[in-house]
């Protein structure tokens, strides 16, 4: 695999995400010619967005299929949908006896190569023709390419803010920290006070994984991590063993709330949203929860605002720069039995979710938006912001590797966030782990 870490292209990716026109329009291609004398087809797709837990995501996914099926009365989707962590388990033991979905998700990068190694997932370059490509924002479609084929479709861009309780802040007279020395102000405030500081369950583990990263980011700048992945670098590096050991300063000062390496990300988010913690570290994928998800009770997505996560004193880190980038993405699989029917839907969903992710369900996609013609609440607009203003992105860890290093990864994260291990031995295992796929 041809890996890259987004610095290549996040100044054209996401200097383009204010920009041009909208997404939407070929549903007339997209429903293709009468369809009715063609044989009736089934495309089983499978998604991770229950109405549980992402009602806008799962409404929106429903309506796309509706209308397709209106176009296309000879094709029938039917869905299997799964929570997050479920979903990525059984597709991993799906693909182990080939039987994939027709469409599913995946993630971009080390997530995707063992996919495309085992001829998984089939090219959807041809559908990139008549214009589609030209639809995304610059460098989205990249993060889903192996060896110059696009093998998924991206449906999310997102980065990582710190989201916070402006209530719980007034409170304690406390501001939006924009260094490491003012949030542990805010940290020890509130530990002082009876209040938990920061919702993390991090049983699900990649939410660890995201103070991680911005800890080895703030000390050692946007290469330290990166290098250490693409193997110019070493995880034994002196900056990365230290971004651990600020994880372990964070623990001993009860800044995340108890119990957090048994709890799950959903029980994390609920106590956040029921303000039984000050502050949660999540992707901008959350945001309908607290701009657009009217099953949230307003006066709680009033008092929601986001930090940039702080700078740290000495550190080589920028307050502009993210953990994030694409999210899922669709695929197609190789050995489906209505191949063209499931590119000719992914094609038609990829545009449909285009014009109604952002209004209806505050999510940023990975097709342009023109914020001109949208109406979109503030805090949405601010995090579009960022985005446009970001100096660099630094893709998801345990998407950048491969699906055994960010095993390994992952359950160190636990053991680091348990104090299992030491910050000395937290790196070492990265490295064994990382040398042995040179």
């Amino acid at each position: 695999m041809k890996r890259k870490t987004l610095t290549s292209w996040v100044a054209l990716a996401f200097a383009s995400v204010m920009l041009l026109a909208g997404c939407g329009g070929g549903n007339d291609e997209a429903s293709g010619p009468d369809t009715s004398t063609e044989e009736d087809v089934t495309i089983n797709f499978m998604h991770l967005w229950p109405q549980g837990s992402s009602p806008d995501h799962n409404r929106i996914v429903n309506q796309i299929i509706s209308e397709f099926e209106a176009d296309n009365p000879h094709i029938t989707v039917e869905l299997e949908v799964l929570e997050n962590e479920q979903y990525k388990n059984k597709l991993q033991v799906i693909s182990s006896s080939n039987q994939l979905p027709d469409v599913g998700m995946t993630w971009p990068a080390g997530f995707l190569e063992p996919y495309v190694n085992g001829k998984l997932f089939t090219p959807l370059d041809d559908i990139l023709e008549d214009g589609l490509r030209e639809q995304f924002v610059a460098g989205t479609v990249e993060a889903y390419e192996i060896d110059g084929q696009a093998y998924a479709l991206p449906l999310e861009l997102n980065i990582a803010p710190v989201f916070y309780n402006k209530a719980i802040f007034d409170e304690y007279g406390l501001e939006a920290p924009e260094t490491y020395e003012e949030f542990i102000h805010v940290v020890d405030t509130l530990v002082e006070n009876g209040v938990t500081p920061i919702a993390l369950g991090n049983r699900d583990r990649w939410t660890g994984s995201l103070w991680y990263m911005y800890m080895a980011e703030r000390i050692g700048g946007a290469d330290a991590l990166n290098s250490a992945i693409d193997r110019s670098g070493s995880f034994e590096d002196e900056r990365l063993i230290d971004a651990a050991a600020h994880i372990q300063e964070l623990i001993d000062r009860d800044a995340f709330i108890r119990g957090f390496n048994g709890l799950s990300d959903q029980e994390a988010k609920a106590e956040f949203m029921n303000g039984g913690a000050a502050m949660y570290l999540i992707g901008s994928w959350d945001l309908p929860n607290y701009t657009t998800n009217e099953e949230v009770p307003q006066e709680f997505r009033d008092g929601i605002s986001f930090f940039k996560f702080p700078t740290i004193d000495g550190g080589e880190g920028d307050i502009n720069s993210w953990v994030g980038g694409p999210g899922v993405g669709l695929f197609v699989a190789e050995n489906s039995d209505v191949k063209e029917e499931a590119k000719q839907f992914v094609k038609y969903f990829i545009e449909e979710w285009g014009k109604y992710s952002v209004e209806d369900a505050g999510v940023i996609p990975g097709t342009q938006v023109n914020t001109d013609e949208v109406d979109l609440p503030d805090l949405f607009i601010d995090v579009l912001d960022e985005l446009n203003h970001a100096s660099d992105i630094t893709l998801f860890a345990d998407v950048q590797m491969s699906a055994s290093v960010a095993e390994t990864h992952l359950n160190m994260i636990q053991s680091l966030f348990g104090h299992e291990v030491t910050p000395e031995a937290f790196a070492e295992e990265h490295e064994k782990a990382l040398s042995a796929e040179d």
